[in-house]
């Protein structure tokens, strides 16, 4: 059987504060609210000469960015057929049939996903992850990523994906 490795990084500072909305299978919207999101993520791979998949120092960063960039946000999904959503030059409306949010430009962050489950989530920040590990450790063998997005204490989502 071949040797496996995984590295993972749970942080109390991988985290992010944002506001919210899901559109169900049903066609209902949930009211805006908002969670203190927790990331969790676990990589697998080959080890390098030093015998680690990837270094923790210079891997937690990459995370705690892409958390940063999601923080104090209003996260909208763009490609959710249910909605309409435009930009102006100072604002970003939301349509939801008859009913308009409104909100400052620099607080909403339009993400290329179909809702803002933890699911979905996950899986935006596994693709950014991705990106920005591959530019920053080119010479890296990794399989897999999972990540994890806590909403609430024991309400997690999951997306696991190759690398």
């Amino acid at each position: 059987m071949p040797r496996r490795f995984t590295i993972e990084v749970e942080k109390d500072y991988f985290n992010f504060a944002s506001a919210h909305f899901l559109v169900f299978a049903n066609g209902k919207r949930e009211a805006l609210h908002g969670h203190n999101y927790q990331v969790y993520v676990a990589v697998e791979g080959e080890i390098d000469r030093a015998g680690v998949v990837l270094d923790f120092i210079s891997f937690k960063p990459v995370v705690k960015q892409i958390c940063d960039e999601l923080d104090h946000r209003t996260l909208i999904q763009k490609d959710c057929p249910a909605l309409t959503v435009h930009r102006a030059d100072e604002h970003v409306t939301v349509g939801y049939r008859n009913q308009r949010i409104v909100l400052p430009k620099q607080d909403a962050l339009l993400l290329p996903i179909a809702n803002t489950s933890t699911e979905l989530l996950a899986e935006y920040i596994a693709g950014k992850i991705r990106v920005r590990v591959r530019r920053r450790f080119p010479g890296a063998k990794l399989k897999t990523l999972e990540v994890g997005v806590e909403e609430a204490r024991g309400q997690r989502g999951f997306y696991k994906g190759e690398f």
